[in-house]
């Protein structure tokens, strides 16, 4: 992560300087990669294995602060182009960047890096390094991939074209931003109350219904004609389930084969889920064109997000211990 944050300040400083649009594609190109030790993946990795058993709260507090970057930058960064040129903007990102991140990763991560937990009840014990290849060509695994990667597509074109489906049903393009924004309200509420589920519901119907849930707001998105209220709650929902998402993702390795590989399995994962979430806004937008709106749009992408919910009920590998956990609370309490 600290080699990540540093090719990451060069990323920024080459848009900086970058003499054409060639020069700039190819800055965002190497800022990518910085991106895939930095962001999200890597840092659930590190605190999987730091924390586990109890690494959920530690993700939780994570997704937190993080869903709050661009709360945070986007004003700084409109109030700094206010006053500088672009490139100069780009500069000043680079160094707090650089002040930042680079020191923070370099000595908060330099702990040992423990041993994985693997409790003597948990079938993960016999997911050792060796078995990564194995585990990742089972069909489980590539169940819950192809589920979470149906998902990403569906949500994040959700997001990136909830805008022109709300402008298309009578709201003002200042109200629709709102809606936009107020759904990161959403994200946070959903990610506060991820632990709960983990409590109350198994791996499979959790996972499910979070699925689920995101078919269910994407549909009254396509569905509903009004009023801008309903439609700007609704979008809230949908919020919602895009924040319990991140921790669902973040958890779907260690909740199914235990925290020895994570790293391995959830990098494996989060490829395809990646790739899904950096097309989606531009196929989103080609496709209510072809579709011929956005309504339809909705439409096609709740039948993704169905289709991830049906993907997900084959994700787990056997019976696990919180799936006989809830079985026999279902028997007790009837």
């Amino acid at each position: 992560m600290t080699g990540g944050s540093l090719l990451g300040v060069l990323a920024v400083l080459g848009m900086a300087a970058a003499p054409n649009l060639f020069g700039f594609v190819a800055a965002w190109m190497l800022a990518g990669a910085a991106m895939s030790a930095v962001l999200y993946q890597p840092a659930f990795a590190a605190l999987t294995r730091y924390y586990a058993p109890r690494h959920l709260g530690a993700l939780t507090t994570l997704t937190l602060v993080a869903g709050l970057a661009s709360t945070v930058f986007a004003p700084l960064t409109n109030a700094l182009a206010a006053e500088m040129s672009w490139r100069t903007v780009y500069l000043v990102l680079a160094v707090v960047l650089a002040v930042v991140t680079i020191p923070l990763h370099y000595f908060a991560l330099r702990r040992p890096w423990p041993p994985p937990h693997v409790p003597d009840t948990d079938r993960s014990s016999r997911i050792g390094r060796d078995q990564v290849s194995t585990v990742a060509r089972s069909a489980p695994f590539l169940l819950m991939t192809a589920a979470l990667t149906l998902s990403a597509f569906s949500m994040y074109a959700v997001l990136t074209n909830l805008i022109p489906l709300l402008t298309s049903r009578g709201a003002s393009s200042s109200v629709a931003a709102w809606a936009l924004g107020l759904g990161g309200i959403g994200q946070v509420a959903g990610r506060l109350g991820y632990a709960t589920l983990t409590r109350r519901l198994g791996v499979r119907t959790r996972t499910v219904c979070i699925l689920a849930g995101s078919a269910v707001t994407t549909t009254a998105l396509a569905v509903l004609p009004g009023p801008v209220p309903l439609l700007i709650a609704v979008a809230v929902l949908g919020g919602t389930t895009r924040g319990i998402a991140t921790l669902l993702q973040a958890t779907a390795v260690s909740d199914r084969w235990g925290t020895a590989v994570y790293g391995s399995l959830s990098g494996v994962m989060a490829a395809p889920v990646t790739i899904a979430g950096a097309i989606a806004p531009a196929a989103g937008a080609a496709l209510a064109v072809a579709l011929g709106g956005y309504p339809t749009l909705f439409t096609a992408l709740a039948a993704t997000a169905v289709l991830a919910a049906a993907l997900a009920t084959g994700s787990v590998p056997g019976a696990r211990p919180d799936d006989l956990r809830d079985q026999t609370t279902r028997r007790t309490t009837s």
